[in-house]
């Protein structure tokens, strides 16, 4: 508890929480925080404007970031035919059919990103209760339901990363680990700020981003400068 309290306090040294700081004060800061035994995560978290509960204001998308995430990402397809092939290839981790469906209503989930071709998505609809609140649903919207399986895996070892809002209209997304260098963390930020503030829904007629804050898996929350990034 000591150990905690003496980080909590050369934190408190670093930055004042009650302010509002731009993006690259924000990683300058996170940077400084005094680090753990372990590579933290960095996140962004979003507060948005919108009623979760209205249809037309649900807010999900796809993000690539252009230093990745720092994590490997374990890959599963579910294809039959040449598409198995071509999944090989591209180095995904499990690949099937029936089996893997099977295996998933068991309750095995060891994977991250699940992809799907389209003719196999009435058999793998069946897991939604499973694959869905997980956020491992494949979906044509954020192109993990694809005839093109090869481009999918690779766009997500890229770097590409899902997002959804939650029932409270937060999106959080990874954006890379603490051992990134400052100007990585900084584009891979923009990055997501920049795709989440292009999927104002129409109807809303109210501010689309309430906040905005960054933070490590260890670290506190800094909070963004709305202004300084022109968004609404």
């Amino acid at each position: 508890m000591t150990h905690l309290t003496k980080r909590f306090k050369e934190i408190e040294k670093i930055f004042d929480g009650t302010k509002s700081y731009s993006v690259e004060e924000a990683v300058s800061i996170i940077k400084k925080v005094p680090v753990t035994k372990f590579d933290q995560t960095i996140d962004i978290n979003i507060k948005l404007g919108v009623d979760p509960k209205q249809s037309d204001q649900m807010v999900r998308g796809t993000v690539m970031l252009p230093h990745g995430t720092g994590k490997k990402k374990i890959i599963l397809v579910f294809c039959k035919g040449e598409s198995v092939k071509f999944a090989r290839e591209a180095g995904a981790d499990y690949i099937g059919d029936l089996d893997l469906i099977e295996k998933i209503s068991s309750g095995w989930l060891d994977f991250d990103v699940a992809i799907s071709t389209p003719e196999m998505m009435r058999e793998v609809g069946k897991l939604g209760k499973i694959l869905g609140p997980r956020g491992l649903m494949p979906n044509p919207k954020t192109q993990t339901v694809t005839e093109d399986i090869k481009k999918a895996i690779n766009d997500v070892k890229g770097g590409k990363v899902e997002f959804k809002m939650d029932k409270q209209a937060n999106v959080h997304v990874g954006v890379g680990k603490l051992s990134f260098d400052e100007q990585k963390l900084i584009d891979n930020i923009k990055a997501v700020i920049e795709a989440i503030a292009h999927l104002k829904p129409a109807s809303l007629k109210t501010k689309f981003i309430k906040s905005m804050y960054f933070s490590s898996t260890m670290g506190p929350g800094i909070k963004l400068d709305l202004a300084q990034l022109k968004i609404e």
